[in-house]
């Protein structure tokens, strides 16, 4: 449950953060994602490995992130349309859909992928860890 409620916290931020604090949040999962690797990297984890615990969840969770902030990203670009006059009422009743859309499908994702991490990726890695224990 903590990992949902975790990544349901960073897309939410990525949804209303209005192109500041979704562009904060976008580089803040990338550097994470890069910490992580460069760890694994450190204890002699095979990128092999590292594939194994981030892909299962991460295929579902990337794209998740990235229509986040597609949705951050939506409001302000479509209020910066109106203000410079390229469009006629600053938001519409098909930009607030495209917008809820957006969101809808990055929250479905990202619960699959919270169980996916929750679930598959666990037992990978206490396999992971039992075979190193193992040898």
């Amino acid at each position: 449950m903590r990992i949902l409620v975790t990544n349901l916290r960073a897309i939410l931020i990525l949804m209303v953060g209005f192109g500041v604090a979704t562009t904060i949040n976008l580089i803040f999962n990338g550097m994470t994602l890069t910490f992580l690797y460069i760890e694994g990297l450190r204890k002699s984890m095979h990128f092999g490995d590292f594939l194994l615990l981030i892909l299962p969840h991460a295929i579902l969770e990337i794209p998740a992130i990235i229509i986040a902030g597609a949705a951050g990203f939506k409001i302000p670009y479509e209020i910066v349309r109106y203000l410079v006059g390229r469009k006629e009422q600053s938001l519409t009743k098909e930009d607030i859909e495209g917008y809820l859309i957006l969101a809808l499908i990055s929250i479905i994702l990202i619960v699959i992928a919270a169980w996916i991490e929750a679930n598959v990726t666990l037992e990978i890695a206490k396999a992971m860890i039992n075979k190193t224990e193992g040898t």
